[in-house]
């Protein structure tokens, strides 16, 4: 058999006695109401709960007593870093929460136009929540409980202390000395004092990493084809959207390099961690659009092609519509190499 004809894989019907197509027809019954409630219950109580925690956090004062240096022997001030000046920020944290679910969310809405599928759109939407939700109450334990100061700390401390007051302090030549000797508003020190890691940062990667991974998934933007280049500048969108809202924090000295790079990571781990969560692969091109089963799970998901016969891609490309699909590049098992009988090897490549 030639084979190139082998190297592809054609979506035939599922065999009547794979137990995998019933788990299909149980994903393909009408969701009413009843059902949907009694699936999904606990994951929105859970999310509703952690939303609270996360709230209720975030308003409570810093847990550790931070102790920080003001000024050298000389009156040259020690941090100058924390010195910056206080004002606005120019994207607020509700903004940044605001556009890190409504941008995936816009884009989850237009894929139905061509996909009109309720389990997809609740997948995506129940994951990107997943990833915004978990995010934000992963780092703001993180700064509750580590914090540190940020780079307008002094200007909201206002130390009532001047260079004489040098060696009235603790630790060794006493020149370390704690929030006791802040003036200013109570509550813009307490936030002054949770710098690490970038709440902002954090949202904006959890949300837009998480949309790019979408986009992907459904426009089969990397994939077997070369698709057209507006799919890969799509992709890289949001990407750029999360980077300019975290950057933006070094220009209002909101933030420091590291608690934007923190928050950024955590971001993209609950981004990545939410994807998989909900979808068959982040990377595989094969699966990477379907949702995982969540109804009738004792089967489990199989990764067998004939699952593509019930579940869209938005790409009309890579073998989509003909109704055959490559192997992906990391499962082939196909070689080109022709042994001789000196030992060598070569191969015959023909473009």
């Amino acid at each position: 058999m030639n084979r190139t004809r082998d190297a592809v894989i054609v979506m035939e019907q599922t065999d009547i006695n794979n137990p995998q197509n019933d788990s299909n027809k149980s994903q393909n019954r009408p969701m009413t109401f009843k059902i949907y409630f009694c699936t999904f219950w606990m994951d929105y109580l859970l999310m509703a709960i952690l939303g609270a925690v996360g709230l209720g956090v975030y308003y409570l004062r810093p847990i550790p007593n931070r102790v920080f240096p003001v000024y050298f022997s000389n009156g040259e001030i020690v941090n100058p870093e924390f010195s910056y000046p206080f004002r606005k920020d120019i994207i607020p944290i509700w903004l940044a929460a605001f556009l890190a679910f409504i941008i995936p969310f816009i884009f989850i809405i237009l894929m139905q136009i061509r996909l009109r599928s309720f389990n997809d759109a609740n997948t995506a939407i129940m994951g990107l929540l997943f990833s915004l939700i978990s995010a934000a109450v992963f780092q703001v334990f993180i700064k509750w409980l580590i914090g540190g100061l940020r780079p307008h700390f002094f200007s909201v401390c206002k130390p009532n202390i001047n260079a004489s007051s040098y060696g009235t302090g603790n630790g060794f030549d006493g020149i370390m000395f704690d929030r006791s000797i802040c003036t200013g508003d109570e509550k813009q020190i307490n936030d002054a004092l949770e710098s690490m890691p970038s709440g902002h940062s954090t949202a904006a990667f959890a949300g837009l990493v998480y949309c790019s991974l979408y986009l992907n998934g459904k426009l089969k933007i990397f994939s077997n084809y070369r698709p057209q280049y507006w799919k890969f500048a799509l992709f890289y969108a949001p990407l750029l959207g999360a980077v300019l809202i975290a950057l933006s924090l070094t220009i209002d000295h909101y933030h420091h390099w590291y608690d934007i790079l923190v928050g950024s990571i955590i971001g993209t781990m609950f981004a990545f961690g939410s994807y998989r969560f909900q979808y068959a692969s982040v990377w595989d091109y094969r699966f990477n659009h379907i949702p995982l089963p969540r109804i009738d799970t004792e089967q489990g998901f199989d990764y067998h092609l004939n699952h593509l016969e019930n579940y869209l891609s938005a790409s009309k490309k890579g073998g989509w519509m003909n109704g055959s699909i490559y192997g992906a590049p990391f499962d082939a098992l196909g070689t080109l190499s022709i042994v001789k009988s000196s030992g060598s090897t070569s191969a015959d490549l023909r473009l």
